[in-house]
């Protein structure tokens, strides 16, 4: 199996923007560089903030399909973070410095029947990723390719949420890999297990509406799922067209 690095995306803020990025440089047992390095939690949140915490205590876009919608931009050197959403001014802050600000920035996307956004998370040396373990998600867009098929619509790759995307692959060929080491240019990978999905992935990432049953889809293949979890094994610097292959 060989492959290609097609695409790298970061969420600097979980579920509350996407980045790409043409490379990016990766630490063995740690998640991706300034990606979910804050994330939100609302007003029912079980959580103080010193260590991760599971999903539920986010504000996230299974339950607010309306931040699947936010770009982003950050400069790493001053943490500023530039927000964009097609329903919103474009905002520049920092998550925690200015976070009365985000607050009050994502209250028009926050449905009224949920809890609401209230303040911001950072655990230092990792990500708040949806894995009690560093993490970084990869997808297969041969895969994408089939649930566009399924639906027979064509859909944004960006309603998974994945940080590496590879082509050149057959779908689900990724679900083979589990246990098995991946290596991206010079970086390797343990693949650790399979993405199951949520409601988030039914919200379209240019309008934030729910408007396609990924999750019916992903159903007829008898599961809910897309994209695999996968720990850096060893560090170094990947890069948009890399080589990819099992080793």
């Amino acid at each position: 199996m060989t492959a290609t690095l097609a695409h790298i995306w970061r969420h600097p803020v979980k579920s509350h923007g996407r980045e790409q990025l043409s490379e990016v440089s990766l630490e063995a047992g740690k998640t991706m560089p300034w990606d979910r390095t804050w994330a939100v939690a609302h007003e029912g949140a079980r959580t103080d903030g010193t260590d991760w915490a599971p999903c539920a205590n986010f504000s996230r876009g299974a339950k607010a399909p309306q931040l699947m919608a936010i770009a982003c931009k950050l400069d790493e050197a001053t943490e500023a973070l530039t927000l964009s959403h097609p329903d919103q001014e474009t905002v520049t802050l920092h998550p925690e410095r200015d976070s009365a600000q985000l607050m009050e920035w994502v209250k028009p996307l926050m449905p009224e029947n949920r809890a609401q956004s209230t303040w911001v998370v950072r655990v230092d040396g990792r990500g708040m990723t949806d894995t009690p373990f560093p993490s970084l998600s990869i997808a297969n867009i041969a895969t994408h390719r089939a649930v566009e098929g399924a639906l027979n619509t064509p859909l944004s790759m960006q309603r998974w949420r994945a940080n590496l995307w590879l082509d050149g692959l057959e779908p689900w060929e990724e679900f083979g890999w589990i246990g098995k080491t991946l290596r991206i240019g010079d970086v390797e990978f343990t693949i650790e297990e399979r993405i199951t999905r949520c409601l988030a992935t039914t919200a379209n990432p240019e309008t934030g509406e729910r408007d396609a049953d990924t999750l019916g889809a992903l159903k007829t293949w008898d599961h809910q799922d897309f994209g695999v979890y996968a720990v850096v094994k060893t560090s170094g610097i990947i890069r948009s067209g890399d080589k990819a292959y099992i080793t």
